[in-house]
């Protein structure tokens, strides 16, 4: 089978910095700097430091704990707050611990949490586009300083009950569709005029989903590799599912069926911004031996 990779695929700068920021604390740790695996020293993630099980597990055979709480700190633990970013009085808690942090959030979701508490200051209200469980979106929100309202489609923003009178900030999580974010902004703005509109998605996301949407147009099967629980990786596959051809979405190659590609010639292959270049590589290899 012929396949077109797309030139996006696999981590993006956010991703790639952080795990560059756990390997680091690694070495350090092997060095002389507490091993991983001493409960008096450990290197721990505050929630999944990204949204991909096979880097989950390689740094969990290296000793590095994955806690949920900050009320599971030890005072020389090294956390690592993970890409996503965290609620900020969720941050408070952990700096509170005294544990030595490392701040690995995403520089453009970290941006994104700054311009909403600008926005917000005087207490205008959020309006945000995006999936209100993830864990980015729960960050984004404890920025604002007002009012907050999350909604994940046009349907959902038509059905909140919105002042007037009162001041509105649009924003976005990251990792959402642009084009579905423009149409959102012009409706607003249809309502409300002084509307302050914040922009927030990430560049290499709009760069993702265009060549996705582009590769869709002009083969008739895609392949998607990432996590199920990553949000950009869900949306790299509704774009090309947008296309009208059959889509899979995958966190491996183990998960394709030959039987589902019966008749298929040309396959578009993409992934998520976690989804590491290793399994990238044996989707491609599975395809083209088709």
């Amino acid at each position: 089978m012929n396949v077109i990779r797309a030139k996006t695929a696999g981590f993006c700068m956010g991703v790639s910095l952080a795990l560059q920021k756990l390997d680091t604390a690694l070495d350090e740790a092997t060095t002389g700097i507490g091993k991983s695996n001493d409960p008096r020293g450990r290197i721990c993630t505050l929630g999944p430091i990204i949204h991909n099980p096979q880097v989950l597990a390689f740094y969990e055979a290296k000793g590095v704990a994955c806690v949920r709480d900050a009320a599971e700190l030890l005072p020389d633990d090294r956390v690592i707050i993970r890409a996503h970013g965290i609620p900020r009085q969720e941050e408070e808690r952990v700096r509170a611990s005294g544990a030595r942090v490392v701040d690995a959030t995403c520089p453009k979701v970290k941006k994104a949490q700054l311009a909403i508490a600008r926005a917000t200051r005087a207490g205008a209200t959020l309006l945000l586009f995006g999936e209100a469980d993830h864990p980015e979106v729960r960050g984004l929100v404890s920025y604002a300083h007002g009012p907050a309202h999350v909604f994940g489609s046009p349907e959902e923003l038509a059905e909140l009950r919105l002042d007037p009178g009162h001041t509105h900030v649009l924003a976005s999580q990251t990792t959402q569709d642009r084009e579905t974010f423009t149409a959102l902004e012009a409706a607003l703005r249809a309502r409300f005029p002084g509307l302050t509109v914040l922009s927030t998605i990430c560049d290499a996301t709009r760069e993702r989903q265009e060549e996705a949407r582009s590769i869709a147009s002009s083969v008739d099967v895609m392949v998607i590799v990432g996590g199920r629980q990553s949000g950009n990786t869900r949306r790299l596959a509704d774009v090309a599912a947008l296309s009208g051809i059959d889509t899979f979405h995958v966190e491996s190659a183990d998960e394709l069926d030959a039987k589902r590609f019966a008749q298929k010639t040309r396959a578009g292959l993409t992934a998520g911004a976690s989804t590491p270049k290793s399994l990238i590589d044996a989707a491609e290899n599975w395809l083209t031996s088709l």
